[in-house]
């Protein structure tokens, strides 16, 4: 056993008595289980997690019988799969029949069925690196395919041909283009190849497959990378399209700033400002409203006399070919809404000049941003990517002013629930009308006066109302 194995094998040791306990469970059943996979290749990576996988020659109903008792809760809904999930303490652990695995070429989802031992379902894994495996509970290393030196030489590379494997199962490509952005590792030169050539292989498989792919490498340690893969091998050509059409064509005549790559810097500074929100995960909204804030430059491009490039209302088209893109990578409608509106306000600032706005504007900042406000600040702040630092430095001055500005209301004004002075049920009793558009006309009215000069008491908010409504057309 080499040096990195028994250090790979100590940090399993860490993992007792859960997977030792449960690999003796099985050998007393006259089953086998290992640990395989991505807990494998975390552990030698001296990367810890709370997930674990397994694999095993007990079918799915004798994971479940030796499961119950042992477990604190059981699921079963992988089942169709071979797979069954289970709860121990603070562990998740999923256990998986060995599987031998056939591919419709086309179709989107494998199909099933079970193997008899465990170097055969190695062979059906990604990539050489996700090949490993411990066999429990004897700690037996096994690593049929070379992964543990593709681990040490940072390579991603496939247990068999690369060919095969993405005819097997196309999302492989979309894989492989994650684990680089998660682990800053290479693809092997036959990886690319073979994603390059394959690239349109991936319209077979389900866009939930392909989202759940791209929000992990979006919200990978280096998402860059894996983004230029999509880019450079034609796979973003089919699941992101927006995102190399941003690589707008420059020459002698028409110099502008290269959106693609201005967009990969502000997803990059957005990930910087990260912490301003207070969570301690990845955000996926702001990063990937980051990257595809300006997806509606290409179709909104004109160049004018003069050389000059224009980009006008790319702030509004962009938000529809967001919530376009998401909504066929069925994304959530509450993300696509997120990403939407931040697309949409993301120009909204720079009307801000050197602090010229009314408390009436930042009013409306505040509410038209709602709760998307620390995201909008983010995305604002990352989007200047200007080398000029004198301009650079006056941008931030701005929006330090206007963050001021927000909390100074904040504090005065309770900005973050802003509502009319009076209610419906005032309104309509003031006025001596029911329930009906009126009521809605008038409360629309009382907000862009809440809006413009701030709270009032409910006598001046009442002479306001009455004097509307007596005035109408």
């Amino acid at each position: 056993m080499s040096a990195v194995q028994r250090k790979g094998v100590q940090a399993l040791l860490e993992l007792a008595p859960v997977v030792d306990e449960l690999g003796a469970r099985f050998a007393a059943a006259g089953h086998e289980l290992a640990l395989v996979g991505g807990p494998v290749r975390d552990i030698l990576l001296g990367r810890g997690s709370k997930d674990l996988d397994f694999a095993s020659s007990a079918r799915p109903e004798a994971v479940e019988k030796l499961l119950a008792g042992w477990a604190d809760h059981v699921w079963d809904i992988g089942k169709d799969f071979g797979t069954i999930g289970c709860r121990k303490g603070e562990w998740i652990l999923e256990i998986t029949t060995y599987r031998s695995e056939s591919y419709d070429p086309t179709s989107r989802n494998p199909e099933v069925s079970y193997g008899d031992n465990l170097p055969d379902d190695l062979s059906r894994r990604d990539f050489a690196m996700n090949a490993m495996a411990v066999r429990l509970p004897s700690h037996e290393f096994v690593d049929p395919y070379g992964g543990l030196e593709d681990v040490a030489a940072k390579v991603i590379r496939t247990p068999g041909s690369p060919e095969s494997s993405f005819s097997d199962d196309p999302l492989r490509m979309m894989r492989a283009a994650r684990f680089a952005a998660q682990l800053g590792f290479t693809p092997d030169p036959a990886v690319v190849a073979a994603m390059t050539s394959m690239a349109d292989r991936i319209t077979i498989v389900s866009a939930e497959r392909v989202r759940d792919e791209l929000i992990k490498l979006v919200c990978a340690k280096y998402p860059r990378i894996g983004l230029d893969l999509l880019v450079s091998t034609g796979l973003a050509d089919h699941v992101l399209p927006e995102l190399p059409a941003l690589r707008l064509e420059r020459d002698e005549h028409h110099r502008h700033k290269d959106v693609y790559e201005h967009s990969l810097i502000v997803l990059e500074q957005a990930i910087e400002l990260e912490p301003r929100l207070g969570g301690t995960e990845p955000d996926f909204i702001s990063r990937f409203a980051a990257l595809i804030h300006d997806i509606g430059k290409p179709k909104t491009r004109k160049f004018e006399d003069g050389g000059k490039v224009t980009f006008h209302h790319h702030d509004a088209v962009g938000a529809k070919l967001a919530k376009k893109r998401m909504k066929a990578l069925r994304f959530s409608n509450e993300q696509i809404e997120q990403v939407g509106k931040l697309v949409e306000l993301h120009l909204r600032f720079h009307g801000y000049g050197t602090g010229e706005w009314t408390d009436s504007a930042v009013r409306r900042y505040v509410r038209d941003a709602g709760d998307l406000l620390s995201r909008l600040h983010i995305l604002t702040r990352a989007d200047c990517t200007t080398r000029n630092k004198r301009k650079a430095e006056a941008l931030r001055s701005a929006y330090d002013d206007l963050e001021e500005r927000i909390a100074r209301l904040r504090e005065q004004e309770e900005l973050d629930s802003i509502r009319p002075d009076l209610d419906g049920n005032q309104i309509m009793q003031i006025l001596g009308i029911g329930p009906g558009r009126e009521v809605g006309e008038a409360y629309k009215f009382l907000m862009e006066l809440r809006m413009d000069e701030g709270p009032l008491d409910e006598d001046r908010a009442k002479e306001a109302l009455l004097s509307w409504w007596n005035n109408r057309p």
